[in-house]
């Protein structure tokens, strides 16, 4: 099987003067009510067959896919998905955060779900094409958070009923252009922990970004709400003591005496590449990143003796959000700081970076247009 770069050609565009650009810019539809409720004009297309590898690459209108209903991922979840966001800056330039790490992690997906790698190379060129094709739908940048939030995909694409990896596969990356996760602003939200249901076991897929996952999590999630709480923090399957994530962020503790804590990655949990961006900004903020097994017991005991005086939960579509309070079926416990000083100070950072308030001394964020 020959293996060759794929192009993703984008549609012909007009040749357009600078004015022409900037009115489509400011012509960009909406933002819809909720977040990802919307999505932008293309796509980003590739199939996959064991016998020929990759293919078919292209940009192309939105529209939606023909399924068969015997379509091998609707009985047996064999699919993978990555967020990521393109920002444009002040000067009206359009910039991508880490899309080599999202890339890698991709390809860490698709092997656990037993899909097919697609070249990073070939990842980041789907992408790139993809925001510089629909660069009109990135907000403004002086409409606070607002950016276009990118959904690769990749599923199986073969009609049969039997319980084997699939032969022909379907790759594709969708737009929508997104406000703030929390649509009333950044502020405190109550966490449910439970101690019952689990998202992800030892030896499972907890480490891939799979649909099932998410789909584990929406019973809790749903009891959550029932109880005035936002999001659910999960415990370890075995033991049910050792926190892993919320349903889908990543959670982290600042102490009194300048430690960021979070769980250590043990398989049943997603490598976050906002939660990698925090710990190494850690270093420039004067904390002392530490990844370590955390015990809810041992959190509710430092709560209660403030040596635990923030938390907040991490990810790309909620970038970093306050965490007030833990709540389970023994009572609440508020945090002494629920919206402390260095959970601001790190939002702030990662967001002054991403959209290019700031230099990016890290070389994370990359120029598309």
């Amino acid at each position: 099987m020959t293996t060759m770069t794929l192009s993703f050609a984008a549609p012909d565009r007009p040749h357009w003067s600078d004015q022409e650009r900037i009115d489509e810019i400011h012509a960009a539809p909406k933002i819809g009510q909720h977040f990802g409720e919307q999505v932008s004009d293309h796509m980003a297309v590739a199939d996959w067959t064991v016998s020929n590898g990759w293919s078919g690459d292209a940009i192309t209108d939105y529209q939606p896919l023909a399924v068969n209903p015997a379509n091998a991922v609707l009985h047996y979840a064999q699919e993978i998905f990555e967020g990521l966001k393109a920002y444009r800056h002040a000067d009206g330039s359009v910039w991508l955060f880490r899309p080599d790490e999202n890339a890698r992690r991709f390809n860490a997906s698709a092997t656990r779900l037993a899909l097919p790698h697609l070249p990073e190379e070939d990842f980041l060129t789907a992408v790139r094409q993809l925001v510089a094709t629909d660069a009109r739908w990135v907000p403004d940048p002086g409409s606070g958070e607002k950016s276009l939030y990118l959904r690769p995909v990749m599923f199986a694409n073969d009609d049969f009923l039997g319980v084997a990896p699939a032969g022909k596969v379907r790759f594709a990356i969708l737009g929508s252009p997104v406000g703030a996760y929390f649509s009333d602003g950044v502020r405190a939200v109550d966490i449910w922990v439970e101690r019952h249901e689990v998202r992800a076991v030892p030896g499972g897929t907890g480490a891939a970004k799979c649909g099932g996952n998410y789909a584990a999590s929406l019973t809790a999630q749903l009891a959550a709400q029932d109880r005035g709480c936002a999001q659910v923090l999960f415990l370890d399957a075995v033991e049910h003591t050792w926190i892993e994530e919320l349903g889908g962020m990543n959670f982290m503790a600042v102490t009194s005496d300048g430690r960021l804590l979070t769980p250590e990655l043990t398989g049943s949990i997603l490598s976050g590449i906002t939660r990698k961006s925090i710990l190494r900004l850690a270093h420039d903020l004067d904390l002392v990143p530490v990844e370590r097994r955390i015990s809810i017991d041992e959190l509710h005991d430092a709560v209660r003796a403030g040596t635990v005086q923030e938390a907040f939960a991490c990810g790309t579509a909620a970038v970093v959000t306050p965490i007030g309070a833990l709540v389970d079926e023994n009572g609440r416990f508020e945090l002494p700081s629920p919206i402390g000083e260095v959970t601001m100070t790190i939002r702030q950072r990662l967001l002054d970076i991403q959209f290019g308030r700031v230099e990016d001394p890290y070389g994370w964020t990359q120029q598309v247009c």
